[in-house]
């Protein structure tokens, strides 16, 4: 199990993961390119916030189907639903504490700017 919370901690929230992250990603769309976190994902069901969900926001754009959330006090993201997998939640691997996130090189680069659901 880890744990995440937002910078000023009105957020927190279980991920049910075991040992270390399996898939650790980047992505160049245009929201995670400004925002520039790590992150990982799980099945819904095995990420669960356990304090301050009054406090989260939600925040979408163009098709309005991915989900993006973060803390409306101090403003960092925490977790997403991503539009090609809504049952799946992305979160930033720098809001885990036991994580030093600026250490990681491995990283999987998903091509969001050219996403598949975007062709016509």
């Amino acid at each position: 199990m880890k744990k995440l919370s937002c910078h000023c901690g009105e957020i927190k929230a279980e991920i049910n993961v075991i040992g270390k992250l399996e898939k650790l990603l980047r992505c160049n769309c245009s929201i995670c390119k400004r925002k520039g976190s790590i992150m990982s994902m799980v099945k819904n069901e095995d990420f669960k916030i356990t304090k301050g969900i009054e406090k989260l926001n939600l925040y979408q754009f163009h098709s309005k189907i991915a989900k993006h959330f973060f803390c409306s006090v101090c403003g960092i993201y925490t977790h997403h639903n991503p539009r090609s997998n809504p049952a799946m939640t992305g979160f930033n691997v720098g809001c885990i504490d036991d994580i030093d996130s600026t250490n990681i090189k491995d990283t999987v680069l998903i091509d969001g700017k050219n996403h598949p659901l975007d062709k016509k």
